[in-house]
């Protein structure tokens, strides 16, 4: 079964995930630079007011304001060891 990617402003608070697709331009280059990037496993900590979304990438926490986030595409993830090919 296929998951269908939703953009990261929609996701629930607590929920495990896994980044299908990131913007391109000078956003891609900041995002790559927090190590957000495509396939990796992000879990969604809050969702303050005004849209912002803080992620959780290991140990480190990441606010995404809403603009950036609905153009960052995820799935729900099933378990936390993505298979590296």
């Amino acid at each position: 079964m296929k998951t269908i990617p939703i953009p990261l402003y929609q996701v629930k608070r607590g929920s495990r995930l896994i980044i299908m697709e990131i913007p391109d331009g000078h956003a891609k280059v900041q995002l790559i630079r927090l190590g957000v990037v495509k396939g990796e496993f992000i879990r969604c900590l809050e969702r303050l007011p005004g849209g912002t979304i803080v992620i959780q990438k290991h140990r480190q926490e990441i606010a995404i304001g809403v603009t950036l986030a609905r153009s960052i595409l995820v799935t729900y993830a099933v378990s936390e060891s993505p298979s590296k090919a």
